[in-house]
């Protein structure tokens, strides 16, 4: 138990870390690949990649029809919404801004815990951090805000970030009741195949492949996310969230946005001003009432396992 507690914590760790990266290889890739291709390219070539090596490994294939259903609605609500929504967005908003529109991930699975069975409720303290760190969401959604970058495009893509880290936090606790029986390597490959396929479908329909243009850093791009973005950090995620807790693992929502606006800064120059930089530091105070060890917790019963995206 010590040691998978111990390898939780270095997946998790992966996740700060490599997915804070992810934002910029995105924003990187989406000037040349549309993001609806981008997306179902990174998670099909990954999934195969992984699907392989579970087999290798003499993992079963899930068959239970119920055992399917789940995978098939978790890998639409995390990839094919939730992954999705942030490349589509990151063509108008910077990576930086993006990475911090997504650190709303604990606010959100806060509020979907509250309403499950044996969710723990919103207390005061939790309440006060959600309204500041909206607060901060606010502030950063301004023409002062968005360092220059702010238009209706920009505002919609705030919005669409949103979406998809309340389908990411609503997929990983569905994910985590009821995918227990998959390991998280098999999961993690039906996930991605499943909705990176739906996604790349749904992109060929809409001539999403009229846009696309062969460029070096297109293709180094989609590599990086395909290798480190899918197959590292996003199985990592999935074996992290087994061992932790849905609400702790949330707390890759710090780490990410100082990686991602570190990089966006340095490597596509993308500007930080005052503004962005208060709204940074109120979204992430928010996210530390949200995460704040609680002295007294509602006794309910710990789910123990979950198989199931940044980025």
């Amino acid at each position: 138990m010590k040691r998978d507690r111990a390898l939780a914590y270095v997946a998790f760790a992966i996740v700060c870390i490599v997915w804070g990266t992810t934002y910029l290889a995105i924003r990187v890739a989406v000037r040349s690949i549309p993001p609806l291709l981008l997306t179902g390219a990174r998670f099909v070539i990954a999934g195969a990649i992984l699907f392989a090596f579970a087999r290798f490994r003499g993992e079963a294939i899930p068959r239970a029809k119920t055992v399917i259903k789940e995978l098939l609605l978790v890998g639409l609500l995390m990839i094919g919404i939730g992954n999705l929504s942030v490349a589509w967005a990151e063509q108008w908003v910077p990576s930086g801004i993006a990475a911090l529109l997504v650190a709303t991930a604990p606010f959100w699975a806060a509020l979907l815990e509250r309403f499950q069975k044996d969710g723990e409720r919103i207390d005061l303290r939790r309440a006060i951090g959600m309204l500041i760190g909206f607060l901060g969401v606010a502030l950063l959604v301004t023409p002062g805000g968005a360092g220059g970058a702010f238009d209706t495009r920009f505002v919609i893509g705030a919005l669409a970030i949103q979406v998809g880290a309340i389908t990411w936090q609503y997929g990983t606790i569905r994910g985590k009741r009821r995918l227990n029986e998959v390991s998280p390597l098999m999961s993690s490959a039906f996930q991605m195949l499943i909705g990176g396929s739906a996604v790349i479908i749904a992109g060929f329909a809409i001539g999403d492949a009229n846009g696309l243009k062969i460029t070096a850093a297109g293709i180094w791009a989609l590599a990086y996310l395909t290798t480190f973005g899918s197959v590292l950090a996003y199985t990592s995620y999935v074996y992290a969230v087994t061992k932790l807790s849905v609400t702790n693992i949330s707390m890759y929502a710090y780490i990410n946005p100082l990686v991602a606006v570190i990089l966006g800064w340095l490597i596509l120059h993308e500007r930080l001003n005052w503004i962005s930089v208060v709204a940074m530091c109120t979204i992430l105070a928010g996210v530390a009432l949200v995460q704040a060890p609680r002295r007294h917790r509602i006794a309910h019963a710990r789910i123990s396992a979950f198989s199931r995206g940044g980025g």
